[in-house]
């Protein structure tokens, strides 16, 4: 499990090294799990951030200590962030993809895939679209606001772990939802070039997109 301190950096810093760290949350008596493969950072200096807006209840997590649970209602949906180094700052997890070893093995994609089912028809989402986005990520690993808002990780129940997986590159572009108005242009989303195409928007397909102007891999 990561510790405290493992979050006591500054967000840039911190979105990049959650890259490649595995989400592990017990459901029921089943280990389930997914490998981070998108993340955006928020500071308080910034508009983009919720912070930004002032500290109220709901945003305490958000100036709680490093490593803190922050957990929200996006469009109603469940989202998972944690604080990071310095008051108001925090990592969004943007998307992740099921992962699977010993602890949690391939059969848990069913469980995952009966949590989070395409909307409106029953149907089974695919692997690859299972935790693509914020809240997909969060309905197919049971992770709720009233269950994980303001506490701190639970070696139990939910916790993030180095399983040794690194990504190859990372891509830094733009976040995603920003409005113009609010520092939209802050180049604060990474993503795990290898899971590019599994991640909410890929930013190397984006028509006229161009290297060195709308994103940098590294």
């Amino acid at each position: 499990m990561l510790e405290a301190d493992f979050f006591n950096r500054d967000p840039q810093t911190l979105a990049r090294a959650l890259l490649g760290k595995v989400i592990r949350r017990r459901y029921k008596n089943t280990w389930l799990a997914c490998r981070i493969i998108e993340t955006e950072a928020y500071y308080l200096r910034e508009k983009g951030s919720h912070s930004s807006l002032g500290y109220t209840e709901k945003r305490k997590a958000m100036f709680m200590p490093a490593g803190t649970i922050y957990m929200y209602y996006a469009r109603g949906h469940d989202s998972l962030n944690i604080s990071a180094r310095g008051k108001g700052n925090a990592v969004l997890i943007k998307s992740a993809f099921p992962f699977f070893d010993a602890q949690s093995p391939q059969g848990n994609l069913a469980i995952m895939q009966k949590l989070n089912p395409v909307q409106g028809g029953g149907q089974l989402r695919s692997k690859e679209k299972l935790c693509a986005g914020q809240t997909l990520l969060c309905r197919a690993m049971n992770l709720k606001v009233v269950d994980w808002n303001q506490k701190t990780f639970d070696p139990q129940l939910f916790y993030f772990e180095d399983a040794g997986e690194r990504p190859s590159r990372i891509i830094k572009t733009t976040r995603l939802g920003i409005h113009p108005d609010r520092d939209a242009h802050l180049m604060y989303r990474f993503i795990d070039y290898d899971f590019v195409k599994y991640c909410t928007r890929n930013p190397l397909t984006r028509r006229d997109a161009k290297e060195g102007r709308d994103y940098f891999i590294s």
